[in-house]
């Protein structure tokens, strides 16, 4: 069957309202990621939050820089995943230069359910990785948003020929 994991990819300040560069449906997809949070902690699932922080090397970013407080998770988000793995990234692929696929190993992941902001860079960029490759990945659809409904949508479709796309009901 196989071990599964719950990737939470940038639910920081900067992408709800009062940030930088506040999404839509953000308040609905909040609740979604907090079920599916929720739910994979009383089935014993890993959740592993994914957190942005832009890096100044690479220029001038518009909004998750560090010290500015956008670039933080939110809280609620920390208080339901309290001994979750952060992993810390600087582009849009959570693999990317990161620890991600050493803290899957350490839990022996074998499946992962992403989920997450932005649907059409983050959220697929992650789940399509190559160091994604050897896992197999699901995109909780109703559990992502992005810049407006329209965008979700075609990053959706885009990603369906690559990665099964499915409700968080149907994850658990």
């Amino acid at each position: 069957m196989g071990k599964k994991a719950l990737l939470v990819i940038d639910l920081q300040k900067d992408y709800f309202p009062g940030g930088k560069y506040p999404l839509w449906n953000t308040k609905q997809t909040l609740a979604n990621i907090k079920n599916a949070m929720t739910t994979a902690n009383k089935e014993g699932i890993p959740i592993v939050l994914i957190q942005h922080i832009a890096d100044p090397a690479l220029g001038l970013a518009p909004f998750f820089n560090k010290g500015s407080g956008g670039e933080d998770l939110l809280p609620e988000i920390l208080a339901l995943a309290p001994d979750a793995d952060i992993v810390i990234k600087t582009y849009a692929d959570g693999f990317e230069k990161t620890n991600l696929d050493a803290v899957l190993q350490e839990h022996g992941v074998t499946k992962l359910l992403v989920c997450g902001m932005m649907t059409q860079n983050c959220v697929t960029h992650t789940a399509i990785s190559k160091a994604a490759e050897k896992y197999k990945v699901s995109i909780l659809m109703d559990c992502c948003t992005t810049v407006d409904e329209m965008i979700h949508m075609i990053a959706l479709h885009a990603v369906s020929t690559r990665v099964p796309l499915i409700t968080m009901d149907q994850a658990f």
